[in-house]
């Protein structure tokens, strides 16, 4: 089995996979300064809790935009599962040509993303969306070269904004809106936050249809923790809640064949 990790801004996404068969997914607060200890007895406790056996857990990989919680979860890793992770980052063998200027800049759950999604969908262009801590947008053309992307604040960043920036404006639930006028400063709120982040999508996609794919539409996923707000506004394709643990492990699966090819 194995144990698939995504380390955010906000939470650790978790996934185990029994070959192709994702059997559970959990979440965790990725907050720093937790110990590996913690991290580790959590991990093992969530797979007992979901009937997995831990100890048939035979691989461990995982991406972060946390560098700081990626030491304390290899270490984790190596007590509590006996095994180093796979890491990814720069440097492994992902499929991709990532024509950004600074390979490195580009974010491992974005490469995780692009990987699942060629994957799941080979010889299309693709354009990806995550709508979590911050909403990126992955630009991938078919020949599995990820051109570029667009990255702008996420929902609940744009809500704390908001509250840390005023005086009177406080947090919302954040909702799918059916009226854009607001009656009261809550729905207010929520409508500025979901049509605005609607309003900035659209326009996004718009450009990078003309600018990227000369004029073809790509097929359009979506994947974070807010996608499914906008399920039913047209603009995506297709919603794939586990798109990143999906990408990891088949960067795993990949890594794993060519270290063997090498023996």
């Amino acid at each position: 089995m194995k144990l698939c990790l995504d380390v955010g801004n906000s939470h650790i996404y978790g996934g185990v996979y029994d070959a192709e068969r994702l059997l559970m997914t959990f979440r965790k607060s990725s907050r720093t300064g937790a110990s590996s200890d913690e991290y580790g007895l959590f991990f093992r406790t969530v797979l007992r809790e979901n009937n997995v056996d831990p100890d048939l857990v035979s691989d461990v990989v995982l991406c972060s935009v946390v560098p700081e919680v990626v030491y304390t979860i290899s270490a984790a890793s190596q007590k509590y599962f006996n095994t180093a992770p796979f890491i990814l980052q720069a440097g492994v063998k992902t499929g991709l040509k990532i024509q950004y200027r600074n390979p490195l800049e580009v974010g491992a759950d974005r490469i995780a993303n692009a990987i699942a999604g060629i994957d799941r969908y080979p010889g299309e262009n693709l354009v990806i969306v995550d709508l979590g801590t911050a909403t990126t947008l992955c630009i991938i053309g078919k020949d599995r070269s990820y051109r570029g992307g667009i990255i702008l604040p996420g929902l609940k960043m744009s809500m704390q904004a908001l509250e840390s920036g005023t005086s009177k404006l406080g947090s919302v639930e954040i909702i799918r809106r059916e009226a854009c006028l607001g009656r009261d400063t809550a729905e207010s709120i929520q409508s500025g936050l979901y049509f605005g982040h609607l309003g900035a999508l659209r326009e996004i996609m718009q450009r990078v249809q003309l600018e990227s794919f000369d004029g073809d539409k790509p097929r359009v996923l979506a994947t974070g923790g807010f996608a499914a707000l906008f399920n039913d506004a047209g603009l995506f394709d297709e919603v794939v809640p586990d798109l990143v643990l999906n990408g990891l492990k088949i960067a795993l699966d990949m890594n794993l064949k060519q270290k063997k090819s090498r023996l």
